[in-house]
């Protein structure tokens, strides 16, 4: 069996600060990692973290490395993509360790049984994503070389439309071509992604993805067309992806209810 937790939307930012002037995310990300801490031993052993992007909110060298320490605790081996809040130059310095000297934060890393995939759709200076020409050639490379073995790929825009309009309106502008590459491939795959701060699955080219949470916020699902523009204070968990034989997807809450009662 293989276990990879994935986490995203951290939107971490430098000591003092506050996201749009009211989310202490750094909080809300060391309750979701005690939460994770306290349960290690109910979900079992955990191979890696997966971080799919908006690592922080700024960009800042100082927000990656705040970031690694919140996530210290965890004691386990990162894997992390770049999302529209990202800084490709400042998040290639900090994980100088998995992402590329150069060019696109694409990588591919076998875990486990799992081959994990990871894709950049940073579009610096706005908050749409796409995959470049180099990005396709890649994930295209990397499904070719992992055949029929089971991939787990990651990026951080959805390919496909979440139904919330000021989300969907910086989304990834390539769904098409991303889509058309994964749908030829006959293995098992599940494509993960972040950026909607909401959990969401859907059908994709013939594969199962889903949207993780975030442990900061929440958007609404709301589909009104002069629906408000804004994020909720809810705070959300994170996901495990268990691969055995097949996929297993389950969602972990920041905060634990009381009990169990019995019936």
């Amino acid at each position: 069996m293989t276990t990879i937790l994935q986490i995203s939307d951290t939107h971490i930012v430098p000591e003092g600060a506050l996201v749009s002037r009211r989310l202490e995310t750094a909080h809300s990300l060391a309750r979701l990692v005690t939460r994770i801490t306290s349960i290690r031993d109910q979900i079992g052993p955990i191979d890696a973290v997966l971080v799919s992007g908006d690592l922080s909110d700024d960009g800042s060298a100082e927000s990656y490395d705040r970031f690694k320490a919140l996530m210290a605790p965890l004691d386990l081996p990162l894997m992390v993509i770049p999302g529209n809040h990202d800084a490709r130059e400042p998040m290639r310095a900090a994980f100088a360790d998995l992402l590329s000297k150069t060019g696109q934060l694409d990588w591919v890393r076998q875990v486990g049984n799992l081959t994990l995939i990871g894709l950049d759709t940073l579009v610096e200076g706005t908050g749409k994503g796409t995959l470049s020409a180099q990005s396709l050639a890649f994930l295209a490379d990397a499904l070719a070389t992992a055949k029929n073995a089971p991939v787990l790929l990651a990026l951080h825009h959805p390919p496909f439309p979440s139904g919330i309009g000021f989300m969907d309106d910086i989304g990834l502008t390539n769904r098409a071509e991303f889509c058309e590459i994964i749908a030829n491939f006959q293995g098992k795959l599940r494509v993960v992604c972040g950026h909607i701060h909401s959990m969401m699955v859907v059908d994709c080219a013939g594969h199962i993805a889903i949207s993780a949470p975030s442990p900061c916020s929440t958007f609404a699902y709301d589909l009104r067309t002069d629906a408000p523009v804004g994020f909720m204070t809810q705070e959300d968990g994170c996901l495990v992806h268990k691969w055995d034989a097949g996929f297993q997807s389950v969602r972990i809450g920041s905060v634990a209810g009381t009990g169990p009662f019995p019936f």
